[in-house]
């Protein structure tokens, strides 16, 4: 390993661990914040927010994707590239907030819910917010200086909650759920402007955007393309269906997309911005991608499987009775997110050595697939339209995988090989799990001796089986407590 390979693996551990924290932390803050608030309001309030995301959440792709991306992949990006990005982004934020704010009215009747106006009109201002945070973080990410984003992110998810649930106790309703919402956007990006250098200047170059563009529209539109097939779900649901059962959906979504999403998102950064500076040693980059595979699945497979098998002990204890309708949504994605941990592997790989154009090429390939399938399981109710997004998953799998070995010679069959054994002990570990679950004992109690159990018989057979991750934790925490203690 070169000298080079050897700092930047240093660097990428303490990315990783900076960033899993971040995340870690900030959803477990989020999560009891999210229980507090669903014993406090109603289902239909929650689909009032889930409807209003999706049009949020599609807008927003305009501003983030793509934009902060091409700063990192470029490996000579200067002030003169990062302020040119910055006026790019702002500017698409206020036209896209203007868009929403006016067909606000029009969105409101298609869902039958007057109240979808003003709270749609309100939460778009987070666009402009977003403009500004997505070249923070770039800079974050280009100068692999994560610590940066544990504590933006911890103090903006603090007082979020404090906000939401003071105004949830004081009758805001849906408001609150509002105010949380943008008081996190807001806060996050307030710290890391007093804990970074960069500031935006009055700077604009029309050739740095071309060439920064050039990279970051493909990315943009594959964003766009797979956020919006992503977002069709809901919006299905909710205009076919009714509000309460997005709400069942999304609830159903967030347990195991807080586990899945949350650590891919480290992954994300830390590994698209470390192989970015190895893009052109295609050997590196290959066991860049089977270190990420390993650990990704190693940590992922048994959290995801443990909460499938244990999630009604988890909704009854945490949400009451009222919210057990989602159980099955929540056992479904988490199997879905499990086939996503490759997929993210697989499509990080792509973008961080420039090859955008395969990035969107394999959206218009698979999002055909993705409609066909959503659009046939409309007839069986909004459970199959959430199965049709799991057996997805394992399509795109396919797909993704054929440019990894074109690439870097990374095949499905080393992928699997790489994640396979994870898999089978966390499977072992779920299905013991899911019978202690059947013991006719208090829900409080039976709940804890399923997560301890499940804790103890993955480490159990993760040491018989001589887990490679487990090993390489030990080594990578030691590396980097001694880092701490000689700064």
């Amino acid at each position: 390993m070169s000298a080079q390979e050897k700092n930047l693996k240093q660097r990428t551990i303490s990315g990783l661990f900076w960033r899993f924290g971040e995340r870690i932390t900030a959803q477990l803050i989020s999560f009891v914040v999210s229980i507090v608030l669903a014993r406090l309001l109603l289902p239909e309030q929650y689909g009032t927010i889930a409807c209003v995301t999706i049009f949020i959440t599609l807008a927003n792709v305009f501003v983030s994707s793509g934009l902060g991306a091409s700063l990192v992949q470029k490996k000579d990006s200067d002030e003169l590239d990062f302020s040119t990005m910055f006026w790019a982004s702002f500017v698409s934020s206020v036209v896209l907030y203007l868009i929403l704010f006016f067909t606000a009215p029009l969105i409101s009747a298609i869902y039958h819910d007057d109240l979808l106006t003003p709270v749609l009109r309100v939460m778009g201002l987070k666009l402009p917010i977003a403009a500004f945070s997505t070249i923070q973080q770039a800079y974050v990410a280009k100068k692999m200086i994560f610590k940066k984003f544990f504590f933006s992110t911890l103090f903006g998810t603090l007082v979020s909650a404090v906000v939401g649930i003071v105004m949830a106790l004081n009758g805001f309703g849906v408001w609150a759920l509002v105010a949380q919402y943008l008081t996190n956007s807001f806060i996050d990006t307030f710290v890391l402007f007093i804990t970074i250098d960069w500031r935006p200047k009055m700077l604009f170059s029309k050739l740095r955007f071309k060439k920064l563009f050039g990279f970051g529209w493909k990315i943009m539109a594959s964003s766009f393309i797979g956020t919006l097939f992503d977002q069709l779900r809901g919006l299905i649901i909710g205009v076919r269906f009714s509000s309460a059962d997005l709400a069942y959906n999304n609830k159903g979504e967030q347990i195991p997309t807080i586990v899945g999403n949350n650590l891919n998102v480290a992954f994300d950064s830390v590994l698209f911005s470390s192989i970015s500076k190895l893009q052109h040693d295609k050997k590196a980059v290959k066991n860049a991608l089977r270190r990420a595979t390993k650990i990704s699945t190693y940590l992922l497979c048994p959290l995801l499987l443990g909460i499938a098998s244990s999630g009604e002990s988890i909704i009854r204890v945490l949400l009451t009775d009222k919210w057990l309708a989602c159980v099955p949504f929540l056992q479904i994605v988490c199997f879905q997110q499990v086939f996503s941990i490759l997929n993210t592997v697989n499509m990080q790989a792509i973008k961080a050595v420039g090859r955008s154009d395969i990035i969107l090429k394999l959206e218009f390939i698979k999002k055909p697939i993705y409609l066909a399938m959503i659009v046939g399981a409309i007839f069986f109710g909004p459970l199959a339209i959430c199965a049709a997004n799991a057996v997805y998953g394992v399509v795109a799998l396919f797909i993704n995988t054929r440019h990894n070995k074109k690439l870097f010679g990374y095949t499905l069959k080393e992928q699997v090989g790489d994640s396979f054994g994870y898999i089978a002990l966390s499977l072992i570990m779920a299905v013991a799990v899911y019978f202690i679950g059947k013991a006719p004992i208090n829900m409080y109690v039976l709940l804890a001796i399923q997560i301890l159990a499940g804790a103890i018989i993955y480490l159990f057979l993760s040491v018989v089986f001589r887990a490679e991750p487990l090993y390489g934790f030990k080594k990578g925490a030691k590396a980097f407590i001694n880092s701490r203690r000689k700064q």
